[in-house]
């Protein structure tokens, strides 16, 4: 059971978190039965995102053989033969999507393009250059949908906007991370990081930072829920998250996992923390009956 869980990568799940965010600036959060049902969102996708890390583990357990640290997941070593892993598949699937469906038919159906679009990602996109990181930011978009579906609001495009800017962001500099740590080595571990160099990953990263720090920074002025310009104050937070994610990437050689950075280091931690308390905070403040 211990390898089957590591198999499922629990700490990829942070990346579900993004089911909450339709949540909390739709004002919904106050509301048990909404904070309910993204709770059981977030734990249908976890099985789901789960079922498409074990694929592509099968996938990719020759050219996993050979990297430093993914040589120890469970499928590369060997500890988790591929015949049984599809067997943990079809459990997740089960599990996943029949919990999708008794939530709502409309969540059910973007759980189902969240699972083509990471399997299609396994089969095709991730042996692109460029398409491989859009393929990334896609199934970040899908968690936004989701979130926003499984509580039945309106689905901000400037959410989406936001989301699909700052899922560029990472996805890039995960292919950073990845060259700094396999160095020469890149294109035997995956044929398409032999297309990426530093410099084009570099001018992609400023390209996308600024997309994702003008389109928050718009949001919190003209679409902010309830119409407050105070959010802006949140600003700071969404800055210093971005430049320290930069500098971990850039000077500390991280990125190549960006789960592990919003897991481990403080300064991430503490910066999402703050954001959202003060985030909740100044949505109270701006709700007329309170």
């Amino acid at each position: 059971m211990k390898v089957i869980l590591r198999a499922l990568r629990p700490k990829q799940w942070t990346k579900n978190g993004l089911l909450f965010a339709a949540l909390v600036f739709s004002f919904e959060f106050l509301d048990a039965n909404a904070v309910l049902r993204c709770i059981a969102g977030f734990a249908c996708f976890s099985l789901i995102s789960s079922f498409g890390y074990i694929y592509n583990d099968i996938q990719d357990r020759e050219a996993d053989a050979l990297h430093p640290k993914k040589r120890l997941r469970p499928i590369a070593s060997g500890e988790l033969t591929p015949s049984r892993a599809k067997g943990v598949m079809m459990v997740l699937a089960l599990i996943g999507l029949g919990g999708a469906w008794l939530l709502a038919p409309a969540f059910f159906v973007i759980v189902l393009l969240y699972l083509s679009t990471t399997l299609f990602y396994s089969l095709f996109l991730k042996h692109h250059v460029i398409l491989d990181v859009m393929g990334i930011a896609a199934g970040f978009i899908w968690r936004a949908v989701a979130g926003a579906v499984v509580i039945d609001v309106q689905i901000s495009e400037w959410l989406l906007l936001c989301t699909a800017f700052l899922a560029l962001f990472l996805g890039f500099n995960k292919r950073r991370g990845e060259l700094l740590k396999l160095e020469d080595k890149a294109a035997e571990h995956r044929r398409n990081l032999a297309d990426y160099t530093p410099e084009m990953l570099d001018q992609c990263q400023a390209v996308t930072t600024s997309g994702t720090v003008i389109s928050y920074s718009l949001y919190t002025v003209l679409a902010s829920p309830l119409q407050t310009p105070w959010l802006l104050i949140t600003l700071p937070y969404v800055l210093y998250g971005i430049f320290r994610y930069t500098f971990l990437v850039q000077v500390r050689g991280a990125g190549e996992s960006p789960e592990e950075i919003l897991l481990r280091d403080r300064g991430i931690l503490l910066t999402c923390l703050l954001y959202l308390v003060t985030a909740v905070l100044i949505l109270l403040l701006a709700e007329p009956s309170l």
